[in-house]
């Protein structure tokens, strides 16, 4: 795509840096940005700098927070005994969509994946072992996507926490298999929370 601005080039390989925006959408988009005013831009801009410079981990789960701990985890009406183990924060999202899960959460920041080079140590796994082990917790929730990383994931936490005698349960298979989690929908991602099951392993 050859343009007659430098700076038009710039914005347009800007926006294609992210995924599932290809340089046709990016241009759309860019031309849509030059039209508006400049304060609209500069509030636009603006709201990225802030995001990039004020959002922070949660430091119990690892959620995405505006503060040192997460709305849901500083939430005194949720159970915090029982510990959703998910991949990222859309999972989160996804969830708490569902209206139907009252625990807390923790976030892994990812799933074991040699092929990608991302091993337990890459992972938010050491936190929850800690929390696991400090005897207040009932239940952990194995709720990572039904892939073949997810699997290996989940096999891993279970040999890893199955020593503390907390009860492991994971969602039902209402979510397909090689679907990611946030991709579910709601009624059934909540349903396979509702009646999830105790975690089994054939290994």
């Amino acid at each position: 795509m050859k343009l007659t601005s430098k700076y038009l080039e710039n914005a347009v390989d800007q926006l294609a840096s992210l995924p599932g925006i290809g340089k046709k959408t990016a241009l759309r988009l860019v031309l849509n940005l030059l039209n508006r005013s400049e304060e609209e831009i500069t509030a636009f801009t603006s709201s990225f700098q802030e995001m990039k410079l004020h959002l922070k981990k949660c430091i119990k789960c690892g959620n995405i927070t505006d503060e040192e701990c997460c709305v849901i985890c500083s939430n005194d009406n949720r159970d915090q005994s029982i510990i959703c183990v998910v991949e990222d924060i859309r999972d989160v999202i996804a969830i708490e969509g569902t209206g139907t899960y009252k625990g807390i959460y923790h976030v892994l920041g990812g799933v074991i994946s040699p092929m990608d080079g991302i091993g337990p140590s890459d992972l938010n796994i050491n936190s929850l072992i800690d929390k696991t082990s400090n005897g207040r917790i009932n239940e952990i929730i194995f709720a990572l996507s039904p892939t073949m990383e997810g699997d290996t994931t989940n096999y891993y936490l279970y040999k890893k926490l199955n020593l503390y005698g907390v009860l492991i349960t994971t969602l039902s298979r209402g979510v397909s298999i090689g679907t990611e989690l946030q991709y579910a929908d709601e009624n059934t991602l909540g349903k396979s929370l509702l009646y999830r099951h105790p975690f089994q392993t054939n290994i």
